[in-house]
């Protein structure tokens, strides 16, 4: 049990770190949390492990005198929508996201599709699941009622096309809970002619990484761009919550680009408002949102934070480097399905390549997320720190979330990862030449640091 409580999720190696057992557990502190929640919505994805925890979960609602509304095998942006369409008090959608299959967790919302984070939660679960949690059978049992949200949200993104020319594009699932709804969504699109791929869900995940972030995991989705002439590829990860693009040419496409690629069609559309982008984002994202008349404002890592600054400011739109895409007419939440849509439109109205497109808002030269295993993560950082500390050219120091540090030229975020044991570097040039020279100065600090990487 000991380390699946995090930043903004419940996750873990299942059996041995979360089972059916601990699942029982955090559904009983739900309980103790929400006492004036009747029904809890519970979704599940694709994992192998997913219906069984499931059901000890409903078991433990029902057992309370809670009624249960079962949404079945869902993507975790269906779950948000269920959230915030009909009302229910909380909602838990049972996924481990993009983390390989012997995965398994949890993300929970209050009201609204309001994401539970460690401090808004997550620890109080954590602390009631440690401590021994109150076991309050009822009487009077829960029911369990089963509802298909599918169609309720195909309509609700289909709301938001508005494709102007014929497209050719490849989508890849990755096996994952969003394959059916991809294949349902385009058949009522005439101009848009899809190639799916892995479209049939498989908690095994047998084709490649249910991790977009990972190279490896593109390399079906480039051939069959390069083999059918499509104008874009995408593929979402396991739980269809995040979002990857390549471009006609089967080049990845940085999502803090796509990020400012959407606000700049946002802001067209609806005038000067707050973007919202994470600390990790391309300098290039807050200089094109400040030039088409916006206010950009960056967030630490991580979707319930992100939903939470979104909320504060009325921002119509946030993005993250991890291909998370917030939308306020989402209720706030992520859709890798809408962020896809939005792509679509903007593509479909404009006569140059993805590529094209992509090149004239693409300024910098970025290392993308570099991932270290260390032992001490906290010595890491403030190693890290005590290094740059006293810097004449330091132009400034954050620790919003982790350590960033800014130059005229350059600058880092070296932060520890909420999901897995590492510390992340994030990094970016205004050349290529110093993003190299740069990011193996910051390699050989933590090497310094830490023996193993």
């Amino acid at each position: 049990m000991a380390g699946i409580f995090h930043a903004y999720d419940i996750r873990g190696i299942y059996p041995n770190e979360i089972n059916e057992a601990i699942a029982q557990k955090i559904a009983f502190a739900l309980c103790e949390m929400f006492p004036n929640v009747d029904k809890f919505c519970i979704g599940r994805d694709t994992r192998i492990s997913s219906p069984s925890l499931f059901t000890s979960m409903m078991d433990a609602f029902v057992d309370s005198g809670k009624d249960v509304t079962d949404i079945g095998m869902v993507s975790t942006p269906m779950s948000y929508f269920a959230s915030g369409k009909y009302g229910f008090g909380a909602t838990i959608q049972i996924t481990a996201s993009h983390n390989p299959k012997e995965y398994n967790g949890m993300k929970i919302c209050r009201e609204n599709a309001i994401a539970l984070s460690y401090e808004g939660g997550i620890k109080k679960i954590e602390n009631k699941v440690k401590d021994g949690v109150i076991v309050k059978r009822s009487i009077n049992k829960g029911k369990v009622k089963k509802l298909n949200v599918s169609q309720d949200y195909i309509n609700h993104i289909l709301s938001f096309i508005d494709i102007q020319r014929p497209l050719k594009i490849v989508v890849d699932a990755s096996n994952g809970a969003v394959g059916p709804i991809v294949e349902r969504f385009f058949e009522n699109i005439d101009n848009i002619e899809l190639y799916p791929l892995f479209c049939e869900p498989d908690g095994t995940f047998p084709n490649h990484s249910p991790n977009p972030m990972k190279e490896e995991a593109l390399t079906n989705l480039k051939e069959k761009v390069k083999e059918t002439g499509a104008d874009l590829g995408a593929i979402f990860d396991a739980d269809g919550d995040r979002v990857m693009f390549i471009d006609e040419n089967s080049n990845r496409v940085k999502p803090d680009i796509i990020t400012a690629l959407i606000a700049i069609e946002i802001l067209k559309k609806q005038g000067p408002c707050v973007i919202g982008y994470d600390l990790r984002s391309s300098r290039a994202v807050p200089e094109i949102i400040r030039e088409h008349g916006g206010d950009p404002v960056i967030t630490r890592v991580g979707h319930a934070y992100m939903k939470e600054v979104m909320r504060e400011k009325d921002s119509p739109f946030a993005g993250e480097l991890s291909g998370h895409y917030y939308f306020k007419d989402n209720y706030f939440a992520d859709s890798g399905m809408l962020a896809l849509v939005k792509v679509l439109n903007i593509v479909s109205q404009d006569n140059r390549p993805f590529s094209e497109i992509i090149k004239a808002i693409d300024r910098y030269y970025a290392t993308g997320e570099t991932n270290f295993k260390v032992e001490n993560p906290n010595k890491v950082l403030k190693k890290t720190e005590e290094a740059f500390a006293y810097k004449p050219d330091v132009m400034n120091i954050m620790k919003l979330d982790g350590l960033t540090v800014e130059f005229e030229n350059w600058w880092f975020n070296l932060r520890k990862s909420n999901t897995e044991p590492l510390v992340r570097l994030n990094l970016e040039a205004d050349t290529f030449e110093r993003m190299k020279k740069k990011k193996e100065f910051l390699i050989s600090i933590i090497k310094g640091t830490e023996n193993e990487i």
